[in-house]
């Protein structure tokens, strides 16, 4: 039956109408043995080994065991008895436990629904749920999660089936969620199929849909606000709108609706108060009322907000990293959603202080924040990088290599298919992390403009911007037309300014609101860019011209703590550079001449590889250790950093 627990689980685990941030939880049981999920697998991904199996014998000790009256004393021996009676010793059971124990049916299935949160989140929820399902239902004032709402379950069990004669399938916890108990999960479908049919009928304002586009003024704002709220270290920031976040940040009168939350899960993942910010005419107005505000929030409520709406740009999630984020603007945004449909029943009913404090101080719900917020580790964790040409060759391999150390990704390049497809690659490799795919042009204004916005609104701001992206035409003076002359400069030197000019200006806002804070600029260079190239003139040129722009660039933004670097690589042999069989540089060299007597490709090659001292090629993860190094250190700037084996030598 295993097979069936994880179908059904997978059913209702990727949809989230029904479940959001890796809640709800389900389970299978025996006369002697009860399957649940283990706190910190999600239902949507959950295999066998995502669940605890428990000893239904010692798990019903705590059904007759008397525990201390003190909520804390109780609860800890009660999470102490919950592992004895685990069998798989690695696993951390769902609180909930106990309760799905409770529930004499094979499977039962534990979900918070939208739709039905919004009746159980409002004023008149009792009510509601006894006129849509008359003595179907058990309905269950709210309860402090823990052990006193399971003995509260339990209880209401048991003189259902006095009064009824039979097992109820149906049970509803006021601002919780649902419980569904059945024989098979054909009829757990059938049973919430009802409930859901029922609840959407009920429903008297379906909720607004559609979505609207982030104000590109996110540029002027974003990025300083993510600064403000990183003082211990760096955040990803997120931005959301549609028309859902556009109603509930249009004013502070419709904010008011969502100031408190409706769910423990809410607490969990965007704790418990949350900040609203109107714009003002200029974003530098904006931003200090921004910082005015989030100075008062901290120290009002000891820390800093994970949700804040701004008026006219939409909902932002603050995370420590980016998957946190989405599960932040998924749940925060469920949330709008319930205050929204509990007008049809009734008018919201938000949980209380009394009872927000104990899910803030419980245990249980900070080992599920511990679990969600993830490992941090990596020497580029969270930060935010931009890497142009990144689609393949020496930007892929750097993309890869910084992934792996905790950075965000954003894969700038003009080949959309090969970028897309690179995106995603690395975004199977990321922990909390991600990349993004963004087509660009490097020497068009406007695409960099875009490239920007995009970042932002995914991540918040830009901490390194490598710029990768170039090409390269062999031919002396004979063969090189001025048109591809003009070509290879526009964008291995012109693009570069072009870069640097639109990134810089995020780099300065964010640094003015972070005074410890330091920026990177890094110009993937060449060896060519040190010594002159034979029928290589035009790549070289650009590239003695790269340094020269590093250099001066360098000064104008150090004292905005920017610092600007170029590497200069050796021969990456193995890439498409060089390796293509149809216009690598192998096969251009060889029409070329540039190596003299060459009859195949094979002899152009060992040619060059004689040239390094170390008899190597430089590698993507060569580069990517001198990009590390250029961001670790805060006292180099304007330097030309060689990786070429020796080839090549500082003088």
């Amino acid at each position: 039956m295993i097979e069936e627990l994880i179908e059904i689980s997978h059913y209702y685990g990727k949809d989230s109408r029904y479940v959001i941030g890796g809640g709800g939880n389900t389970s299978f049981k025996t006369a002697d043995k009860l399957w649940v999920k283990a706190s910190g697998f999600s239902l949507a991904t959950i295999t066998e080994e995502g669940f605890a199996v428990l000893d239904r014998g010692k798990l019903n000790i705590i059904s007759q065991k008397n525990y201390a009256q003190d909520s804390t004393e109780r609860e800890e021996a009660v999470k102490n008895d919950l592992a004895a009676a685990c069998i798989t010793k690695d696993k951390r059971p769902s609180v909930e436990t106990s309760m799905h124990n409770a529930i004499d049916c094979r499977f039962v299935v534990h979900l918070h629904p939208t739709v039905v949160n919004g009746v159980l989140c409002g004023q008149d929820a009792e009510k509601i749920i006894y006129q849509l399902f008359g003595n179907k239902a058990i309905y269950i004032p709210y309860i402090d999660p823990g052990y006193l709402l399971f003995k509260e379950v339990e209880q209401r069990i048991q003189s259902y089936k006095v009064t009824d004669g039979k097992e109820p399938q149906l049970i509803f916890l006021q601002n919780h969620g649902i419980f569904v108990g059945a024989e098979t999960i054909e009829e757990i479908k059938t049973i919430y199929d009802d409930v859901f049919n029922r609840i959407e009928q009920a429903v008297k304002q379906p909720l607004p849909e559609g979505e609207e586009s982030v104000s590109m003024n996110i540029v002027n704002l974003v990025p300083a606000i993510r600064m403000m709220l990183s003082g211990t270290g760096l955040k990803t920031v997120k931005v959301r709108n549609n028309a859902l976040t556009s109603y509930f940040s249009d004013s502070a009168t419709t904010f008011n609706q969502i100031t408190k939350p409706f769910t423990p899960d809410i607490i969990v993942y965007c704790k418990s108060n949350y900040l609203y910010l109107e714009t003002s005419e200029s974003a530098d107005e904006t931003l200090q009322k921004a910082q005015d505000k989030i100075n008062e929030f901290k120290s009002r409520f000891g820390y800093l907000p994970k949700v804040i709406l701004i008026k006219g740009v939409g909902l932002l999630a603050v995370g420590n990293h980016a998957k946190e984020c989405d599960t932040i603007l998924d749940v925060y945004e469920d949330m709008m959603k319930i205050a929204w449909l509990s007008n049809s029943f009734g008018g919201s009913h938000p949980m209380s202080e009394v009872q927000i404090d104990f899910i803030d101080h419980w245990e249980v719900e900070n080992y599920r924040r511990k679990v969600n917020a993830g490992k941090s580790s990596g020497r580029v964790e969270n930060k935010v990088i931009i890497i142009t040409g990144a689609a393949q060759g020496f930007g892929e391999g750097i993309a890869r290599g910084l992934l792996n150390e905790g950075a965000n990704i954003v894969v700038a390049d003009l080949n959309e298919t090969v970028g897309e497809r690179t995106a995603n690659a690395l975004n199977t490799l990321a922990t909390t992390n991600q990349a993004l795919f963004v087509k660009t042009d490097v020497s068009d204004i406007k695409s960099l403009d875009s490239l920007m916005y995009r970042t932002i609104c995914q991540f918040g701001g830009v901490d390194v911007f490598i710029s990768n992206a170039g090409v390269l035409r062999a031919g002396g003076l004979e063969e090189m037309t001025p048109e591809t002359f003009e070509f290879v400069t526009k964008i291995n030197y012109n693009a570069y300014f072009y870069c640097t000019k639109v990134v810089s200006r995020i780099m300065k806002l964010q640094n003015h609101y972070q005074p410890n804070n330091y920026c990177d600029i890094i110009q993937i260079n060449s060896k060519s860019g040190l010594r002159g190239s034979k029928a290589n003139f035009a790549y070289a040129g650009g590239k003695f011209g790269g340094i020269g722009l590093t250099q001066s660039f360098a000064l104008e933004l150090a004292p905005f703590r920017i610092k600007v670097n170029a590497i200069c690589p050796g021969n990456y042999y193995e890439g498409p550079l060089w390796s293509d069989p149809d216009n690598g540089l192998f096969v251009q060299y060889l029409k070329a001449g540039k190596v003299p007597g060459a009859k195949t490709i094979e002899e152009v090659k060992n040619f060059y590889l004689a040239q390094v001292p170390m008899k190597k090629g430089c590698s993507p993860d060569d580069v990517t250790k001198g990009v590390m190094y250029l961001i670790d250190q805060t006292c180099e700037t304007g330097q030309a950093l060689p990786i070429t084996g020796g080839q090549v030598m500082l003088s």
